[in-house]
């Protein structure tokens, strides 16, 4: 027997695009199945049944019938709409960021059920009030943990000498740590504090309840907040688009006045 006509799963959704005057193709992520794309038939016509459930940021269970090119939701039900997310500019900016890693990094049809936790996590933990730097890097961390390119964080990836503690290199490049003597021969590194390989070490190993009790000093934040978008940028050898609009908003100081950033 071939694959049943229609299939139920939750999803995520991470993308939209128009299609003709009011369908829309979703970019969903889903526990089963990983990244998806499917047709929302008339989903901007005033009181579509669809509507608010497959708006982006927003944890729907949805049903699907297999199409010949893509497949079309059929049913939706909202499990999560995260409206306290979507109620402040920069949580919300965050969250986009977040769909855009997992957009620009996962295949389709290739799924993944601890990178679908850690999506649905996050999202929740941005609602929650959490200190959202500390949100986003650790995502960071275990995204490019699930996906192959875990950076190497406790050996000299030039020499494979123990990194002493001492202020050391990040290389995008070759993907990890260098120690002093290496990263002075390598353009592309930049300078990483003790305090800071302190940090990603520890939000690398530890689960999220450990990495959120520690307070990360605002030089800190500034040094890792280099690092790691760096890192993504060289992978996907490409910015993130949304990475502008969170530095445009950490410019206006929203983080400082909205977001409790300390």
């Amino acid at each position: 027997m071939g694959a049943p006509r229609s299939y139920q799963t939750q999803a995520i959704i991470i993308k939209q695009t128009k299609l003709g005057e009011v369908d829309k193709i979703l970019t969903i992520y889903t526990p089963e199945f990983g990244k998806l794309k499917a047709v929302a038939k008339g989903v901007c016509r005033p009181g579509s049944k669809l509507g608010g459930n497959v708006e982006l940021l927003t944890h729907s269970l949805l049903m699907l019938a297999r199409g010949r090119n893509l497949d079309i939701v059929t049913q939706s039900q909202t499990i999560d709409g995260f409206l306290v997310l979507k109620s402040d500019l920069w949580r919300m900016a965050c969250g986009l960021y977040v769909l855009e890693l997992i957009d620009s990094f996962t295949l389709e049809n290739s799924g993944n059920h601890p990178l679908f936790d850690l999506l649905l996590d996050t999202l929740q933990r941005l609602c929650q009030g959490d200190d959202s730097e500390t949100v986003l890097r650790y995502f960071e961390l275990h995204l490019l943990d699930y996906l192959g390119y875990r950076p190497q964080l406790h050996r000299c990836v030039g020499c494979n000498s123990p990194i002493k503690p001492v202020v050391n290199f990040f290389s995008s490049s070759q993907g990890g740590i260098l120690c002093s003597h290496c990263g002075q021969k390598e353009p592309d590194s930049r300078p990483l504090s003790v305090g800071a390989l302190k940090i990603l070490r520890l939000w690398q190993s530890f689960d999220y309840a450990t990495a959120r009790r520690v307070k990360v000093r605002s030089e800190l934040r500034s040094e890792l907040e280099q690092v790691m978008p760096g890192y993504i940028k060289y992978l996907l050898q490409r910015e993130v688009k949304s990475i502008a609009w969170l530095r445009e908003l950490r410019k206006e100081s929203i983080v400082d006045n909205n977001c409790g950033r300390n």
